[in-house]
């Protein structure tokens, strides 16, 4: 389970220097402008670095922009990640603890942010490859958690996602049912911390 939350958190482009790339960024930044929010059922495999199945989960999906996204993983084991647009909380109800940084922590790290996040300054971060439907997205820190996401479409609906690792790690999202976030579940992106929960606050202003 642990190694799911890690993936899907690592999971929240040159613009200058050569045409193609400048090109694929923005084809997915109109991409996401068309979607700019989006709730989805996916299905998740985990393979090693010899494509052997580690293991599988699914959930439900959502984000919305600016910096909102929810990641609920149901099977096997339960946990949360929500980010609010200010700060992201990872739940995980077995341990009974939560932890909370900043969503800038989590954008700083994450490929996924360009999901959400539309700041120049965060898009500069990584590059963008295009590949029919596909988006190879890369940060250009080398020492980042996460050495590539991949993100697909059909038309303008989010198909699947592809996070691999420094350390040859692949987890595979497949999306299915994609909906629109309807105005009744803005509640998805509120995480209220629920009670006996210990709570490790690794935000870099807090106050605690």
């Amino acid at each position: 389970m642990k190694r799911l939350i890690a993936l899907a958190i690592a999971g929240l482009p040159l613009l200058a220097h050569f045409p193609a790339q400048a090109d694929a960024s923005e084809q997915l930044k109109a991409k996401l402008t068309e979607i700019d929010n989006l709730k989805a059922n996916f299905s998740q495999t985990v393979t090693d670095i010899n494509d052997k199945v580690i293991q599988t989960g699914e959930g439900i999906f959502a984000l919305a922009q600016p910096n909102q996204f929810y990641w609920h993983l149901t099977a096997p084991d339960e946990s949360l990640i929500v980010a609010d647009g200010t700060d992201v909380w990872i739940y995980n109800p077995f341990a009974e603890e939560v932890s909370v940084m900043d969503v800038n922590q989590a954008i700083s790290a994450s490929p996924i942010a360009l999901l959400v996040h539309s700041d120049p300054d965060t898009w500069s971060q990584y590059q963008v490859k295009s590949n029919g439907q596909c988006f190879e997205i890369s940060p250009l820190d080398k020492d980042a958690g996460v050495a590539e996401v991949e993100v697909c479409f059909n038309d303008i609906t989010l198909t699947k996602m592809v996070l691999r690792d420094q350390q040859g790690n692949t987890s595979n999202f497949t999306l299915s049912d994609q909906t629109k976030v309807k105005e009744s579940e803005g509640d998805l992106f509120k995480f209220i911390v629920p009670e006996d929960v210990d709570i490790d606050d690794q935000r870099l202003k807090s106050i605690n």
